[in-house]
């Protein structure tokens, strides 16, 4: 018998995402920003106004780090609670922050969080050892809307040169969260 968490990908018409996980987008809007109407962060390809994904994390596996142009919101919805990693290299140096999503907001878990353009994250079930049924299930809401050339995957020997001796990061798992 499948697990929920996979049938939730079939039910849902889930495909794998390139940064891990499963995906499928649920919206994208019908009216479109000019590309160069957009900060130069962007490339210059017109984008919907706003866009959004339902995103799946079985347990074993991670959202890898990455960072698109613009603001993510991303909302909880079902299953375990999830850790989004968020690393910035600003003016104070090199930096980690981590959203706790999750339903129980006694137990400081938000049902929302945001991560600001051009940072880079990624995420994990709270639970590292969470049985094989583990999942979370999350959506994802960006505005201008998603597009992947401004999507990039993070590079381990980089992340690790910058950000390995921030406190209270575990080298071991940013390594886990970078692409190969």
């Amino acid at each position: 018998m499948a697990m929920v968490w996979e049938q939730l990908v079939e039910k849902l018409g889930m495909q794998a995402h390139p940064e891990g996980g499963f995906f499928v987008e649920t919206y994208r809007a019908d009216e479109e920003v000019a590309g160069g109407a957009l900060p130069a962060r962007f490339s210059a390809t017109p984008r919907a106004f706003s866009t959004a994904i339902l995103f799946l994390i079985p347990a074993g596996h991670v959202s890898a780090l990455h960072r698109i142009a613009q603001d993510e919101v991303w909302h909880f919805y079902a299953g375990s609670p999830l850790v989004v990693e968020v690393l910035t290299d600003g003016e104070d140096g090199p930096s980690s922050s981590a959203l706790l999503l999750g339903s129980d907001l006694f137990a400081g878990q938000a049902v929302q969080g945001v991560v600001k353009a051009g940072a880079w994250f990624g995420a994990h079930l709270a639970d590292e050892d969470a049985g094989p049924e583990a999942y979370a299930l999350v959506g994802c809401t960006v505005a201008p809307g998603f597009d992947f050339a401004d999507f990039e995957l993070a590079k381990a020997d980089e992340m690790v040169a910058k950000f390995a001796s921030v406190p209270g990061l575990d080298e071991a798992l940013l390594r886990r969260m970078c692409a190969a």
